[in-house]
């Protein structure tokens, strides 16, 4: 007989003791794989098929698909392992220690994400082997707050496969099917530096930039002007001019500059192709000036995702929700997911004002109502078909 998976607030604790930051900056990155040990232990214990799948990108990261069940369909529950960093010194609790108050639990990780995954588990408690038609796949990832090598390995994998997808980000369990895609570049502008006292003795990437700068606020223009979806609060895809540094001292010809910019696209919108229109602004932009660019990839891309409202999974989440599907400004794993074949959807517990924030914090009033609602589609698309 399989051995019980701890209770929930077991969980919750395991999880949230468990440091799993992933960054883009080496300082802060850390493993996940002790947090995916202890949800394959966990999972284990209560009848799932449990496959650790290193990242050939980092093999100190995983991904975990564990599986229930068997058929062509079923539902996949989805959420990242890692964290982002916490600002020391800002937090009242302690970031790796789930501390209970005002009915309120916190600690790193409660709303993005790991809450969602100890509630995927208990949610599958009250199911044996037999009862499922269908597979029910819970599966954890890696690096989704820094690069997303986690998803992307597994659209190289061709992995899991199910015909419908929940990724369980904070929404505040209200379902959420389309959001905006993410891009962020930078772009380097090189010159010539030399004395200040004459302007001819060099070239001033600083003047470069100033064109570069005025050329990008009218394209940002003309995407917001161009592209309207009302499904969004936001209807335009934004640029950012989010930040810039140049030259090394007043007395000196600025010699090169650089600008980091992200852009969040609507679906629909082909991250390739506006990356070549970048390109070939700034092109235009410096033309005859002497000046050269360079343009390079803060992080792969990542699409929009748009699921029909149509789609079962889309009207069952909106009947036991009583909320009719949104759509969100930021980014998730979940258009790797419908790489994979999924309809796919954004729906979990927490709200996302509380990601990312000192003393991040989960409600223990939707525990329970998530856990309700995860067994409502286990049962309508593992068991019932």
């Amino acid at each position: 007989m399989a051995i019980a998976a701890p209770p929930l607030l077991s969980m919750l604790q395991g999880l949230i003791s468990t440091p799993s930051i992933s960054s883009v900056n080496h300082e802060f990155d850390q493993s996940n794989l002790q947090v995916i040990e202890l949800l394959a232990n966990w999972l284990s214990d209560q009848g799932f098929q449990c496959e650790i799948l290193p990242l050939k990108s980092n093999p100190h990261k995983a991904n975990l698909i564990a599986t229930i069940g068997s058929g062509p369909g079923g539902l996949v529950l989805a959420g990242h392992t890692d964290t982002v960093p916490y600002d020391e010194g800002r937090w009242q609790n302690d970031p790796f220690k789930l501390t209970e108050d005002s009915n309120r639990f916190y600690g790193l990780g409660t709303a993005d994400m790991k809450s969602f995954l100890a509630l995927a588990i208990e949610a599958a408690r009250p199911f044996k082997a037999d009862d499922f038609k269908q597979p029910l796949i819970i599966l954890a990832t890696a690096d989704e707050e820094s690069s997303m090598d986690g998803a992307r390995e597994l659209v190289q994998l061709g992995r899991p496969r199910a015909r419908y997808a929940v990724v369980g980000e904070p929404t505040g369990l209200v379902p959420i099917r389309a959001h905006k895609g993410m891009m962020m570049e930078s772009i380097r502008i090189t010159g010539q530096s030399g004395h200040s006292s004459n302007p001819d003795y060099g070239n001033n990437a600083l003047v470069g930039m100033y064109k570069v700068l005025g050329n990008l606020i009218e394209w940002q223009q003309e995407l917001a002007n161009n592209n309207i979806n009302p499904l969004f609060d936001v209807p335009y895809p934004t640029l950012n001019l989010g930040h810039i540094h140049g030259g090394d001292n007043p007395n000196r010809i600025c010699g090169q500059c650089e600008l980091q910019i992200d852009l969040r696209p609507l679906p629909g919108m082909d991250i390739e192709e506006l990356q070549h229109k970048l390109s070939n602004r700034i092109a235009t932009t410096i033309e005859n000036t002497g000046l050269s660019y360079e343009i390079s990839h803060l992080m792969s891309g990542t699409p929009a995702m748009d699921t029909p409202i149509d789609s079962p999974l889309i009207r069952a989440a909106e009947k036991l929700t009583g909320h009719s599907a949104a759509a969100a400004a930021y980014s998730t794993e979940g258009p790797f997911l419908q790489q994979l074949g999924h309809d796919t959807m954004i729906l979990g517990p927490g709200h996302i004002a509380q990601a990312h924030q000192p003393d991040e914090y989960i409600e223990q009033s939707m525990l329970n109502p998530a856990v309700k609602l995860l067994q409502d589609m286990i049962s309508q698309f593992c068991l019932n078909n």
